[in-house]
């Protein structure tokens, strides 16, 4: 089974680790097969399965379903799973609810979006047992802030950037996941982590 220590060995040893989308067993097992390390339960679920026109419509119950689903269909992979947007963001402990609910339906680890104001957060939730993927740049829960999808830490952004990443990093997230940010960044960022 991969795990967190599984992740970070590969890391250490600069090897490649994939992580696709995934939403329900068939493709759960299928992924595993071929080799996909860690499946990531995404709030994407909103466009991709439900219709909607962002990740926002999306529960914690559908979370939670989806992230049953793949659990049933994988037997070696991380499965990494959203918390939803309006799931988290009020307090520490809505967060923690909302996570040991993920963990039970199958999640190894929970995603959350946000930068450095989440950090207290990221690191709440590992004291009390729950791997943290942190999200920072693109973060489709903020689309509407940003005044839609577009890159992010670019120009005078960068700092922030980083500030978000080291943040979390300290406050022990397992994962520092960046979206759509300038390659350049992405490498620095990295390797500025532990």
């Amino acid at each position: 089974m991969i795990t967190v220590n599984t992740l970070q060995k590969m890391k250490t040893e600069g090897e490649k680790i994939a992580m696709l989308t995934c939403y329900e067993a068939s493709f759960a097992s299928l992924m595993e097969a071929a080799g996909v390390d860690v499946l990531l339960v995404g709030d994407s679920l909103g466009m991709a399965v439900q219709g909607q026109a962002s990740t926002l419509p999306v529960h914690l119950q559908d979370m939670c379903y989806h992230t049953s689903a793949v659990a049933r269909g994988s037997k070696e992979a991380m499965i990494v799973a959203d918390l939803p947007f309006g799931a988290y963001q009020q307090s520490k402990e809505q967060a923690f609810a909302a996570a040991a609910e993920l963990m039970a339906a199958g999640a190894h680890m929970v995603k959350l979006e946000g930068g450095v104001w989440m950090a207290e957060t990221t690191e709440f939730l590992q004291l009390r047992g729950i791997p943290v993927c942190a999200h920072i740049g693109l973060t489709p829960q903020s689309v509407h802030a940003f005044g839609g999808y577009r890159v992010q830490g670019k120009g005078d952004k960068a700092a922030a950037l980083m500030n978000d990443a080291k943040a979390h990093d300290e406050a022990g997230a397992a994962i520092v996941l960046m979206e759509c940010v300038p390659a350049e960044m992405g490498r620095r960022v990295t390797e500025s982590l532990r």
